[in-house]
């Protein structure tokens, strides 16, 4: 794909052959996320593991310091006392049936789908539109809670889920180009131990194998990350 003149641009700003600490990748990327709006940063993680085999999966969620800097649409299902506290803690939309019998004609206007243990039995009935799209609700994310209250203030309040892909690696949002530096090294680094914390007992050799930092619109920058 052809590349354009600001982003063959900023591959000139450093060594693209080059790993940087930490504190130098963030610079690098703060110069070279110059589009016009403020761009997302994210980290993407090469790990050590198979990910096609159950005991080497790495998953798992953490609550950014600072928050993503996006604004999260979060949808609860649930019924009684749990739907009023979905709505006291600050839910978008909260709803049972109903709410299911919407998304099944199409309307998928949320980025978080939250659920109480009780209701995966409707929540089932869209699981294939949910999936696919990444918002089922899983036990493992906290998305499947009788806490609805937290899960919906951790949500807010910037919580993120870390998952592999098919390439096993792990990609997530660490905030904004306006965060500045101090606020994204802070994240980065929540980010980076938890999943540290997570690797599996069965994964062999070295765990982390790479670690890119990059903006929306900007080019990769390799770190140095030692374990």
């Amino acid at each position: 794909m052809k590349k354009g003149k600001r982003y063959l641009k900023n591959l000139e700003a450093y060594d693209k052959t080059k790993s940087y600490d930490i504190g130098e990748a963030v610079d690098n990327v703060l110069n070279t996320a110059n589009a016009k709006f403020d761009e997302s940063i994210e980290v993407h993680v090469k790990l050590g593991v198979d990910g096609r085999q159950a005991d080497q999966q790495v998953r798992g969620v953490v609550v950014l310091p600072n928050g993503t800097g996006k604004s999260v649409k979060v949808l609860v299902i649930a019924r009684g006392d749990k739907a009023n506290e979905a709505t006291s803690a600050g839910a978008d939309y909260v709803g049972a049936e109903e709410i299911v019998a919407k998304i099944t004609g199409g309307w998928l206007d949320f980025d978080v789908c939250i659920t109480t243990p009780d209701m995966m039995g409707v929540v089932g009935r869209i699981a294939r539109v949910l999936g696919p799209k990444g918002l089922m609700p899983n036990p493992k994310s906290g998305t499947v809670t009788n806490d609805v209250a937290k899960a919906v203030k951790d949500v807010k309040a910037g919580k993120v889920e870390y998952r592999l892909d098919k390439g096993n690696n792990v990609h997530v949002i660490i905030g904004k180009k306006s965060f500045g530096k101090d606020k994204l090294l802070e994240n980065f680094n929540t980010v980076m131990d938890a999943i540290v914390r997570a690797k599996p007992a069965a994964a062999k050799g070295q765990y982390i194998r790479n670690v890119t930092l990059a903006s929306s619109m900007g080019p990769g920058v390799k770190v140095s990350y030692n374990v």
